[in-house]
């Protein structure tokens, strides 16, 4: 029997362990201790940190593994390529690991590539971000290099708010340094992808839906790119660019993009499937399982065969539920009833827990996931659940 070692036990990555049993694939479940989900349905449990390098290879070694792999979370993908090198797997190279895991890196291989990207400069203390803010137009975002989402990463107006978000900035990060960067005020998109021996097997650009905060933070994502005719073509060049100026190979891909001007500017790229039903979102426009493409591909099981035939190409919509205040949850009362077009309508929050105000993808409550005619259809569906659903706080 096979054995795949899957980095991080969350409930993000449980489609990857049920895939694999489905598969008579046998798991290591990878993370540090908690009560993880994940840890219950694995063959074997390794309490490692996953984003050691040398601990995660060791233990790799221990368990005798034939693949490794990982979805909607950066901390491992050094790890990854890391492995995937010293052991002679499928995945990642050790450079392409570390260039992905780091924005600063991945940022001076972008202007070395010719991927169109933002303006940035790496700071190491006060006195050169003083010197940087002269040499960039506000506003700005001070990010941390080594987080995902929006950790460490905030929007400056003015040198004043720049003076105080950076020691926000660097307590977020294990680096002594930092990025600042020229803010690209444009329009947000994704792209999701899979390479396997130098090869795309597809390339699926993605609108994104974000929330307004001190950064723009994504809580939705919908198929097809509403820019497809114009823009695709760009999108899928900027990608390869990125793709190639990293020496990505054998991985899935997670994108994310800036439209301003007609232009696509690539923001960073990472060796491993999205987060935020993005997963889901490929699953449905290519009438597949993209879990088991990514099981397939850690252990060279042919993930091509999944996306050669003809698909329907189904529009989906996906949204993240949120609250608009914070307080402790009396119910959540949802009027919804099940339809074809409800893929997914779920809560992950029960009465008794505190809800906080939404600022950031940790302060979720529930997902949605839809699909549809088109993209219109998808959205009026979206308005019509969301209208149904109801949160109750004790007073």
């Amino acid at each position: 029997m096979k054995k795949l070692m899957i980095l991080g036990a969350s409930y993000s990555q449980l489609p990857l362990y049920k895939m694999a049993k489905k598969l008579g694939i046998a798991t290591v479940a990878v993370s540090t201790p908690g009560e993880w989900p994940c840890f219950d349905i694995a063959d074997e449990c390794s309490y490692t940190d996953i984003s050691d390098p040398e601990a995660v290879l060791k233990s790799a070694r221990e368990h005798n593994i034939d693949g490794i792999t990982t979805c909607c979370l950066d901390a491992g993908i050094r790890s990854i390529g890391y492995v995937c090198e010293y052991m002679g797997l499928k995945g990642l190279s050790a450079q392409a690991g570390f260039l992905c895991s780091d924005k600063y890196y991945m940022k001076e291989s972008f202007v070395k590539g010719g991927v169109r990207c933002a303006k940035h400069i790496c700071i190491n203390n006060r006195e050169e971000l003083e010197a940087a803010l002269d040499q960039l137009e506000f506003p700005v975002i001070l990010k941390a290099v080594d987080q995902m989402g929006s950790r460490g990463l905030f929007r400056c107006e003015t040198r004043e708010e720049a003076y105080v978000h950076y020691p926000d900035t660097m307590a977020a990060t294990r680096r002594d340094y930092c990025l600042v960067e020229e803010f690209i005020q444009g329009q947000m998109l994704g792209c999701e992808a899979m390479i396997s021996n130098g090869k795309f097997l597809f390339c699926l650009p993605n609108n994104i839906e974000n929330y307004q905060s001190y950064v723009p933070t994504p809580i939705g994502h919908s198929v097809p790119y509403e820019k497809m005719d114009t823009l695709g073509c760009e999108v899928e060049h900027q990608l390869e660019l990125a793709v190639q100026a990293l020496g990505m190979d054998n991985c899935p891909v997670n994108c994310d993009m800036m439209e301003k001007d007609g232009k696509i500017y690539v923001i960073e790229i990472t060796g491993r499937a999205g987060g935020n039903c993005l997963p889901e979102a490929v699953s449905l426009y290519y009438d597949n399982d993209y879990y088991e493409a990514m099981v397939r591909l850690a252990l060279d099981m042919n993930p091509e065969s999944l996306f050669e035939k003809t698909s329907p190409h189904t529009a989906n919509l996906s949204h993240i539920l949120t609250s608009d205040r914070s307080g402790i949850l009396k119910q959540i009362h949802n009027d919804n009833v099940t339809t074809e077009n409800i893929v997914d309508l779920s809560f992950n929050v029960e009465p008794g827990e505190e809800i906080r105000k939404y600022e950031n993808g940790r302060d979720r409550i529930g997902q949605v996931i839809l699909k549809g005619r088109n993209l219109d259809d998808c959205r009026r569906n979206l308005a019509d659940v969301l209208s149904k659903i109801n949160i109750e706080f004790i007073s």
